[in-house]
């Protein structure tokens, strides 16, 4: 043999020419039709690597070798993928192949050594493959230019194929040689390897009987099942691979027939099947009318073109039940075909009886008729006959999620959204409640078909007597009491008139895709139910923005992924973030939000990557590892990379030769460590064992990487922790990952802040948890730190895959005034960024003035953003809308979203929508203010009344109106969101449930500048986009005629009490009524300058030889003569400290030092007692529940009253101690306390927020070492 390799190394190129284009259709034909599409094959010794190359261009997962290294790297790069240098002797697989190809190869191996090198090939092929081999015809071994040949006829070849086990279908036949030059026949040989004859009885206990079916799943394309029984224990059991199958297209079939033989089936079972009956199974009952039925048949073929042309039954004791599948010791006997003949019987038979007049239908009337006259026989009959599903109960989050959706109800809303972790059961949840309020019709929606069959069988373990249905492109089944609809179809206005609007009590909205919110939100307009109840794990803000407008802005109740691991709902876990070194994303082309599918796996099927993420696992994986990747290709490359490296690994997916269940089985009992899966485990299969998860693909949402983080967050006997290996590369998508996990916000300066958290080792993890990432990544997240409108708008879209809403933007964090400042208004910052489409740059530009107003118009209540959300329901843009209808909406409106109600006034408060007196009420407010009654100039209105019809005012083409309301939408979402937030305490609601005090305090109108602060109230708006609290120490303050604005410049830096560039001014409005005297006092003033723009000076007002004159305290600064142009508009009360403007509101630790003038430094600001000296301040930063902390270091801190904290020093703190006389003795030193308290370290899974109380003073202490001291506010 090693003369013919080196033969080939010397005359590669000419032997690779030479045979690369020879056309081999016919014999692929052959050998392919054996296989089933995507079957695995192995090309052993495949010289150019011509057959190779065919048989992955047609979808084949395809490993080839050839011994000589040089023809091998010849065929690497004609096919594109890896050829190996390899010898048949190397060969060492156990049954890993479909198919296996020997084309013009094993000629050359020695006669004597021919039947080993068989043998290795045989092992290597699995149960129910096939072998193709070929030989020059003619018997005897010869030399011939160097390479030894060894020749085979019919009578040879069948000798040696006889010699191996489970050979059978030995097929041979002549060719002629396929080169024109070449007068040479080959001896060409198909054979089939059977099941071993051992296999062919499953005997239960060891070798249970659900992984043998599994696996036939894989590759069936008829399945046909004949039981006595069924119980729902068993059923669920299969469900994944039953789903599957009816999921795989129109050429799969399913057929399942059972009985009601001494009425052993449980009516769940029968409605379970009654849902894959609506999915596209046939399922039938036979009615036993006293006689018997004991059959227990699993029948599965492969069928191409009508004809049968593979077949495996089961034939034996198993009903389908939980004991018989997996636990007990039951005998099933396989009969494999072509093999068996008796297997074309069965079929047979089974299709008689399919056929019999005494089986039906499977319906709910049936099921319903068989409920009322079942008696169940009192003993077990049969193994499993007795098995009965537990009742589910809710988990603990569940209970508290429940009592916050019943609180929110007794509130009056009608709407609601939970955010649950992955894991914590999001759908569970919401079948407890709608059945904890006797919802008779509950409506399901979601978008994807794998949601809907997981929420179908949920509630119906839930309501077991309920009928549940499907309303989806495949079955529209209406008159059930649970529907699982898909958006996608039930949205379409056809389906929706089947409904009226009150048929469903209530409805799920399952998390979606921000492109589907304009459906969804048709869909919502169109029903009433009693209850909406909005679902997502995603625990940020900007993700939620859709669905939570959907619900009103109600966020019930949220538990995130931390909070689950807190709880001990989930195991903690171990992250590590690994620079993905072999991949450049910046080379994949993305498209739509997301990388081309196929350029993206060619990338990643890397022999440098796989190699890469083989020696991360091996340093930090466990036992037991899922891996996600992005197709077929690469799971398959990966399992073959790790399984050469001696891994046990294995690939598995929607189609796979390894089915889903016996792949779990194999990786809980050890046979295999690694799993490479494309989509078969990101939601819907409970994994608990699973103790990594590998992610080696970028994920295009944050759903999506949290759906498959869960995967191994279950807890599990001996599972201490889940490792996570993170290959995280050069590509904004992957931003979303820490996002995800570590709830940080959506910009670019959250994301370095982060990184410099890591970096520091202060993030806030629960316990049991640690986070890792590579170098390279910290230092690519802290070079993102900028910030600007234009910047936190690219960071969000890099985040999203697409531009972000006004909401969104707002959510993250991003200032709007800013943004206003820079562009204007929201779309012009759109345009600009190239977002908007066409029609939209259109309607932009024509309803310039009317989006404008609505991005800015005072809001002193909700009522105008009310009116416009009720008239966008009642699609008024297309066709005006009758004042009684939008009367009512409105009300409606208000009614769902409790909170806007406290802007009613008493007496309003009661009315309902159809009442005069609220038809009055609503036409004096926001419709008077819509149509222009509260202007000087009607024309300028932007709505009109014509009779009792309510219109724009401005013509829009009928074309428009669609882009023109999305819009108006995102507007009227943005303002009702953002007043909302206004509406609510300056806390996350849950950080100090004390003092809030906030009594004496008055809310003032804010802005930047006071440019914008004077055009503001020069067009006679008296509300703000922003407010902030000043304490009584300031005086009587009015909101109507005070405000704050920041000061710009320098020209009033001077005097006894200099104004600087951005400190923050205390104004009052001048008018006819407060003007007074202004001589001596501070004032703002609007003046024109030469280019014929206004003005805002700051200045000091004098009166020399009777003028005015305006002087500046800088004295680089000129004095200016008071003119009749001038006007003047405010003036200054005082300048006001920032840290009373701090009062009230929350901030993150590192948020705490610049309020001083200082810069976070871990070492100091993570203590709870913070001197600064030069600043002659202390600062206490107290958290209440020091849960997690030593003993010895959980300080004794609490509220006494509204008005007194205890207080806990540390421990080495004494009264005679330089710290402990600074706190004593403050007020005499000269030295101000500030208190920020917060209830525990940890709020909502991310570092909790400190909400400051101002400047405390000192009352009484007790105690040494620690000081106990009480402080009064």
């Amino acid at each position: 043999m090693t003369e013919t390799v080196h033969y080939y190394n010397r005359f590669a190129a000419e032997f690779f020419s030479s045979t690369v284009a020879v056309d081999m259709t016919a014999l692929h034909g052959r050998f392919l039709a054996r296989l089933q599409p995507g079957a695995s094959i192995l090309d052993a010794g495949c010289g150019s690597g011509r057959d190779a190359k065919a048989f992955a261009d047609a979808g084949f997962k395809v490993v080839a070798f050839d011994a000589s290294p040089e023809l091998a790297q010849l065929a690497t790069q004609h096919c594109g993928f890896e050829i190996h240098a390899r010898r048949f002797e190397d060969l060492e697989e156990i049954a890993q192949y479909d198919g296996i190809w020997c084309c013009a190869s094993l000629l050359h191996i020695a006669a004597n050594a021919m039947q080993e090198v068989l043998e290795r090939l045989w092992n290597a092929l699995k149960p129910g493959g096939t072998m193709y081999v070929s030989f020059k015809h003619g018997t005897g071994e010869r030399e011939h230019e160097g390479r030894r040949f060894t020749d085979a006829d019919d009578a040879l070849i069948r000798l040696w194929f006889g010699r191996l086990s489970g050979a059978r279908d030995v097929e041979v036949w002549l060719t002629d040689d396929q080169r024109a030059e070449r007068v040479q026949r080959w001896s060409n040989a198909l054979v089939w390897k059977q099941h071993a004859e051992s296999s062919r009885l499953v005997t239960g206990g060891a070798d249970h009987f659900l992984p043998h079916l599994s696996e036939a799943f894989t590759w069936a394309t008829e399945v046909a099942l004949a039981v006595a029984f069924v119980k729902a224990t068993g059923l669920r059991l299969l469900l994944p691979d039953l789903q599957s199958l009816l999921r795989a297209g129109a050429n799969r079939r399913l057929r399942i027939l059972t009985s009601d033989y001494l009425d052993i089936t449980d009516p769940q079972a029968l409605r379970l099947l009654l849902l894959l009956q609506q999915q596209g199974a046939e399922v039938r009952v036979y009615t036993t009318q006293a006689s018997s039925f004991h059959l227990k048949a699993y029948i599965f073929a492969k069928v191409e073109k009508e004809v049968t042309v593979a077949g495996t039954a089961f034939i034996g004791s198993s009903n389908i039940s939980r004991q018989a599948l997996q636990e007990g010791l039951e005998w099933n006997y396989r009969v494999v075909y072509p093999a068996d003949p008796g297997f074309m019987e069965a079929a047979r038979r089974f299709d008689e009886l399919f056929a019999d007049p005494r089986t039906v239908q499977l319906s709910d009337a049936w099921i319903e008729a068989y409920e009322q006259r079942r008696l169940p026989p009192s003993r077990a009959v049969a193994p499993g006959s007795h098995e009965q599903e537990e009742p589910p109960e809710p988990t603990p989050v569940q209970l508290k999620a429940l009592a916050a959706l019943e609180a929110t109800r007794q509130d009056g809303f009608r709407r609601g959204l939970v955010v649950l972790a992955t894991g914590l059961g999001k759908t569970w949840l919401a079948a407890f409640d709608s059945a904890a309020v006797g919802a008779r019709r509950v409506l399901f929606v979601a978008h994807r078909e794998e949601i809907l069959t997981q929420a179908a069988s949920t509630y119906l373990r839930i309501r077991p007597t309920a009928r549940v249905g499907y309303y989806t492109g495949r079955s529209r089944d209406a008159e059930v009491d649970v529907l699982c609809a898909s958006i996608q179809t039930l949205a379409k206005a056809e389906h929706l008139e089947r409904f009226a609007p009150q048929h469903f009590d209530y409805v799920v909205v399952d998390e979606f895709h921000h492109a589907a919110a304009s459906t969804y939100r048709r869909l919502l307009s169109h029903f009433a139910p009693s209850f909406l109840l909005g679902l997502t794990a995603t625990p940020d803000r900007t993700d939620q923005s859709d669905i939570l407008s959907l619900c009103d802005d109600n966020l019930v109740y949220t538990c995130h992924l931390f909070e689950g691991v807190e709880a001990g709902l989930l195991v903690p876990f171990h992250y590590y973030g690994i620079q993905d070194q072999s991949v450049d994303y910046r080379e994949v082309p993305w498209r739509n939000g997301r990388f081309d599918p196929e350029q993206l796996s060619n990338k990643l099927a890397t022999l440098a990557r796989a190699r890469h993420a083989l020696r991360e696992w091996r340093g930090r994986g466990q036992r037991r590892t899922l891996a996600f990747c992005v197709s077929l290709k690469h799971a398959e490359f990966m399992a073959e990379q790790f399984s050469r490296a001696g891994v046990a690994a294995a690939a598995v997916y929607s189609g796979s030769s390894l089915g889903r269940a016996q792949a779990l089985d194999q990786l809980e009992s050890g046979t295999l460590q690694v799993l490479f899966s494309v989509d078969l485990f990101n939601e819907g299969v409970d994994l608990p064992s699973i103790d990594t998860v590998m992610m080696l693909r970028p994920t295009e949402s944050k759903v999506l990487f949290l759906q498959q983080l869960g995967r191994g967050l279950r807890r599990s006997e001996g599972k201490e922790y889940l490792v996570v290996l993170d290959f995280i590369g050069n590509h904004h998508s992957f931003l979303q990952k820490p996002q995800a996990l570590f709830d940080i916000g959506s910009t670019y300066k959250a994301l370095a802040e982060f990184a410099r958290r890591v970096e520091q080792k202060t993030l806030e993890l629960p316990e049991g948890c640690y986070v890792n990432y590579d170098l390279a990544i910290i230092d690519f997240l802290k070079s993102l730190d900028s910030s600007g409108p234009q910047k936190d708008y690219q960071a969000l879209r890099d985040v999203l895959g697409r531009r972000p809403t006004l909401t969104e933007f707002f959510n993250s964090g991003s200032s709007i005034t800013a943004m206003r400042q820079q562009a204007g208004h929201w779309f012009e910052l759109v345009r600009t960024m190239g977002d908007l489409d066409a029609d939209e740059v259109a309607i932009a530009s024509q309803c310039q003035g009317l989006l404008r107003e609505v991005e800015v118009t005072a809001m002193t209540k909700s009522y105008k953003m009310v009116l416009l959300e009720a008239f966008l329901e009642l699609d008024g843009l297309r066709e005006p809308t009758k004042l009684n209808e939008l009367n009512q909406r409105s009300r409606a409106v208000l009614d769902r979203r409790r909170k806007l109600l406290a802007d009613l006034p008493a007496d309003m408060s009661g009315t309902q929508g159809d009442s005069a007196a609220w038809a009055r009420y609503w036409r004096d407010n926001p419709i008077n203010a819509w149509i222009g009654g509260n202007r000087q100039r009607e024309q300028s209105a932007l709505f009109k009344v014509t009779g009792d019809l309510f219109e724009l005012a401005q013509q829009v083409p009928p074309e428009m109106t669609m882009p023109l309301g999305s819009l108006l939408q995102e507007l009227v979402d943005y303002r009702l969101a953002s007043y909302e937030v206004r509406l609510m305490p300056a806390s996350d609601s849950n950080v100090v449930p004390f003092p809030t005090r906030n009594r004496g305090s008055v809310e003032l109108p804010y802005f930047p500048n006071l440019k914008i602060a004077c055009g503001h109230f020069k067009v006679g708006r008296t509300d703000s986009e922003e407010l902030r609290s000043l304490p009584p120490t300031y005086g009587l303050l009015d909101p109507s005629r005070h405000f704050i604005a920041r000061a710009t410049g320098n020209s009033m830096d001077g005097g006894k009490n200099p104004v600087k560039d951005g400190d923050h001014l205390l104004l009052e409005l001048i008018s006819p009524t407060s003007a007074g005297s202004i001589t001596g006092a501070v004032v703002a003033i609007e003046r024109q300058d030469e280019g014929g723009d206004s003005q805002y000076l700051l200045r000091v007002v004098n009166k020399k030889d009777g003028h005015y004159v305006l002087k500046a305290n800088n004295p680089d600064y000129e004095d200016l003569l008071a003119t009749d142009d001038m006007r003047t508009l405010a003036r200054l009360r005082a300048i006001v400290d920032p840290l009373d403007l701090a009062v009230g509101q929350t901030f993150l630790r590192e948020e705490i030092p610049p309020l001083f003038g200082e810069e976070f430094n871990p070492g100091s600001w993570h203590a709870g007692h913070v001197p600064l000296s030069e600043k002659r301040a202390h600062v206490l930063l107290v958290t209440l529940n020091k849960q997690g902390k030593a003993e010895e270091h959980r300080y004794l801190d609490h509220w006494i009253d509204e008005d007194r904290f205890h207080w806990q020093s540390q421990n080495a703190t004494a009264p005679e101690s330089k710290r402990g006389r600074e706190i004593i003795e403050h007020a005499a030193r000269g030295i101000a306390i500030h208190l920020f308290v917060r209830e525990s370290k940890l709020s909502g899974g991310k570092a909790a927020r400190f909400r400051y109380y101002g400047r405390v003073t000192y009352e009484s202490h007790q105690g040494s070492a620690p000081m106990s001291v009480v402080f009064r506010l």
